[in-house]
């Protein structure tokens, strides 16, 4: 049995506890938090949640530590301080930072023979894979990623912190004709605003300006000023009763040419229509934790990324099975 520990139980980590029940060869050892232990409850019956200090001390009873924080303040600090003790996993995305957060893990793993993965999930992930095969298959070709239609959990917290803003989900939603130009293989020049638009259901409070608040969104630079966005104004029993999961999806499509003459026109597509994405990103993460404590076996240390694991290290499966039934 690979046995688990996960550290942060938010959305993410919920899901990931889910993950790992699937997998019959892995069980929950432990979750840990900054809260008050006493406070966190989680659903496997007979695990125990811990503080983060604990960690120090579990070093020996953990294959694989999973990191559940956030890009932006979290994981850029944790994966390097938990790769110098464990075999980790995390889902880091911000996308124009990985160079250097590979660095800062990767010494800190080589350093202490452990082996990590990060930026694991679907994008980046599932995502990159899909655009790495497409771009290698296809070399003379354009690469398209539509997100949508799901929740963005970021854009929805920067819209909480706007005065008077009690709630809110954001949607990013795909601009149809914009996919269906991409499907056709046309290769069309795409601006930020013609690729996606943006839905907002807020929840003010009483006695709010909500023409204030909507501008505010509406001119939020990096989030929605570069989009044609939609401002709804709901009560908090529309929110829960319509807008309490957490839905999102989305495709990678590149479009190419063969031929001498450039003749042919291929359109790779990969699509993910997901009910909850907490939970499939833990089931993504869960796979590449068998992956990790594979390759650790096998002395394979350092940081990698998706780019860098072969398939196989991700099934349960053995080599024989694989080739028998899905090959």
């Amino acid at each position: 049995m690979i046995r688990v520990g996960i550290f942060g139980y938010g959305n993410l980590g919920k899901g990931v506890e889910c993950a790992v029940n699937k997998n019959k060869d892995m069980e929950l050892v432990g979750v840990f938090t900054r809260r008050d232990p006493s406070t966190v409850k989680v659903i496997t019956e007979g695990v125990k949640v811990y503080k983060e200090e604990a960690l120090a001390q579990m070093k020996d009873q953990i294959d694989v530590l999973i990191l559940c924080g956030g890009s932006a303040t979290d994981l850029p600090q944790q994966t390097p301080k938990y790769a110098a003790m464990y075999n980790v996993v995390d889902s880091f995305d911000t996308h124009a930072r990985i160079p250097e957060h590979f660095a800062n893990v990767d010494a800190a793993a080589k350093a202490a023979g452990k082996t990590c993965v990060i930026s694991c999930g679907w994008d980046p992930g599932m995502f990159s894979l899909n655009r790495l095969y497409a771009n290698c298959i296809l070399p003379d070709g354009k690469d398209y990623t539509f997100w949508g239609k799901g929740v963005s959990q970021g854009h929805s917290d920067a819209v909480r912190r706007i005065e008077g803003v009690k709630d809110c989900r954001q949607y990013t939603i795909p601009v149809e004709a914009a996919m269906e130009a991409v499907r056709e293989g046309k290769q069309p020049e795409l601006t930020t605003r013609e690729k996606h638009v943006r839905e907002c259901f807020v929840v003010a409070e009483e006695g709010a300006d909500l023409g204030r608040i909507e501008a505010e969104i509406k001119n939020m630079p990096n989030y929605f000023a570069d989009y044609d966005t939609t401002v709804h104004f709901i009560t908090e029993e529309e929110m829960k009763e319509n807008h309490s999961g957490l839905p999102h999806g989305g495709s990678v499509i590149r479009t190419g040419v063969t031929g001498f003459h450039n003749e042919h026109t291929h359109v790779v597509e990969y699509k993910l229509t997901l009910d909850s994405n907490p939970e499939f990103t833990g089931s993504v993460i869960a796979a590449y934790a068998r992956a990790v404590y594979r390759m650790n076996q096998e002395g394979m240390i350092g940081c990698k990324t998706v780019f860098d694991i072969a398939p196989a290290y991700l099934s349960e499966l053995s080599g024989e099975e694989l080739r028998a039934h899905l090959l």
